[in-house]
């Protein structure tokens, strides 16, 4: 659920912003809302299920979740369906650590929990690949509301299941939650994130852009204080005293931002500019994420053969490529001969990362401490989408604006036939023609209102394949080991561990 939640709503934006008139900003802080509070929380999330039962929290997180998409569904206004998804949020940080947590309680052999831990990574997979297919499907033929009702009977087999099957585990010397770190990380993040958002439409002097981003820049320093002050932190920041551990931290930021903050404009491009269906946009990446589902266990064995510097050089690179196919993309050819290349050398470039980067984590600390560093990374990648989404759409909006102003510059337009369509800058592709023009005239804005979103696209997607370098640049400047084909020594310790079968 909390999965396909986290990919299924992108192609359900473009029809959900028609639907309920909302401005791109507002369509942002759908995604936003979600992404916020189960990257601020899931740590916490985490540390309450150790504390006081991994199941207790289990089962609540499901009720929540499903109670919560319920809400969305129901939504009858955008501020209503934002506010469902900041809800779903937190019901996933809750969720999402007791799942695994349990999976490790529930097996002491290390073969057995090892295949348990892949199957739960494999359905994972499976339902981003297949979620966004299945949600176009249901908004294209039902609603984009049952993106959010395929939740109840998922949830309500996950509860059955629980209540039979799941024995309760906790930590008995688990310490307290530390709920100074979770409110100003969220309080951080969130007052970062809205003042990104509400910049491009406020404009920064407006108080209540720069007053939530000068407070949110003051709980995150805050939030750095608390943390290495405090006896029991969310976030222990000597982990980072690690080369290796700060330089894959680094460059998880930096990559998964290019792609949370470049891939969240496609559905847009391709429905709203394209013509694209619902379907057809969700199926579109549809061969990124099966090639890092079928290449995981290859891409694992890679860090035994060569360590972990040279894929983590390498595999970025691949991926800055696929960006920049993404970004010269022409609009007239066939999803053969645009998307698919794309599609699939950025999938290919991430596959070659990811295992090599997961086990890189793990290996760069103590073993013991090796699943406090995971959950430090996987809450560093949730923020670097959730952050980066918010920046490349101020830069996709700034690029909107200026190129839209140039096009309508070469077009005759009345007084008010120009104000009508600036107004609606703010909508970006959404952005209609007047109705009162002639077909030709018309023809010619919705071309400059298509060009101007192109635009934005194309600087967004170059931007990823620059910050997918700069996090080669540095995998190859802070993670230990030589940049070598040379296979690497026999025993890597907790690294081989993770990377053998």
């Amino acid at each position: 659920m909390v999965f396909i939640d986290g990919s299924v709503v992108n192609v359900a934006l473009p029809t959900i912003q028609t639907e309920l008139g909302a401005s791109a900003a507002a369509t942002q802080w759908i995604v936003e809302a979600y992404a916020l509070l189960l990257a601020a929380l899931i740590l916490a999330g985490g540390a309450l299920g150790d504390k006081f039962g991994r199941r207790r929290l289990f089962v609540l997180g499901t009720a929540v979740f499903a109670a919560t998409s319920i809400w969305c569904g129901l939504a009858p206004n955008i501020g209503n369906l934002i506010a469902a998804r900041a809800a779903q949020g937190i019901a996933g940080a809750i969720l999402t650590p007791a799942s695994l947590s349990l999976i490790t309680a529930g097996f002491d052999d290390d073969t057995t929990r090892g295949k348990a831990i892949g199957t739960w990574s494999g359905f994972t997979a499976i339902t981003t690949a297949f979620g966004p297919v299945l949600g176009g499907w249901l908004v294209e033929h039902a609603s984009w509301r049952w993106v959010f009702f395929i939740n109840i009977p998922l949830a309500a087999a996950v509860l059955a299941i629980s209540v039979v099957h799941l024995q309760e585990s906790r930590d008995e010397d688990a310490q307290d939650v530390d709920w100074a770190g979770a409110a100003l990380s969220t309080l951080g993040l969130g007052g970062l994130v809205f003042a990104l958002i509400e910049a491009p439409a406020r404009g920064w002097t407006n108080p209540v852009v720069f007053l939530p981003l000068i407070g949110g820049i003051a709980c995150l320093f805050a939030f750095i204080v608390v943390e290495s002050r405090s006896a029991a932190p969310m976030m222990p920041l000597e982990l980072f005293r690690s080369r290796t551990f700060s330089g894959t931290n680094l460059l998880t930021l930096m990559l998964y931002a290019a792609l949370g903050g470049a891939l969240y404009f496609l559905p847009f491009r391709l429905i709203q500019v394209q013509g694209y269906s619902s379907t057809g946009a969700g199926a579109a990446l549809l061969p990124f994420v099966l090639l890092m589902f079928a290449l995981s266990r290859w891409s694992g064995g890679l860090i035994g053969k060569y360590g972990a510097k040279l894929p983590l050089v390498i595999g970025p690179c691949i991926a800055a490529a696929g960006f920049v196919v993404f970004a010269i993309a022409g609009t007239s050819g066939s999803y053969w001969t645009t998307w698919f290349p794309a599609a699939t050398i950025l999938g290919f470039g991430m596959a070659v990362t990811v295992a090599p980067l997961t086990t890189a984590v793990m290996g760069s600390v103590d073993q013991r401490r090796s699943g406090v560093a995971s959950g430090i990374n996987n809450a560093v990648a949730r923020t670097a989408s959730l952050l980066a989404i918010a920046l490349f759409g101020i830069v996709v909006a700034f690029t909107f604006n200026s190129r839209l102003d140039t096009r309508l510059d070469d077009i005759d337009l009345a007084p008010e036939h120009r104000i009508a369509v600036e107004d609606q800058k703010h909508d970006l592709a959404a952005a209609e023609p007047p109705a009162d023009l002639d077909e030709p005239t018309r023809d010619r804005v919705q071309s400059a209102i298509d060009d101007a979103f192109i635009t934005g696209f194309r600087v967004a997607m170059w931007i990823g394949a620059g910050m997918a370098i700069v996090s080669a640049i540095a995998a190859y400047a802070l993670i230990d080991g030589k940049l070598s084909t040379n296979p690497a020594p026999a025993s890597h310790g907790a690294a081989d561990e993770a990377a053998s079968p």
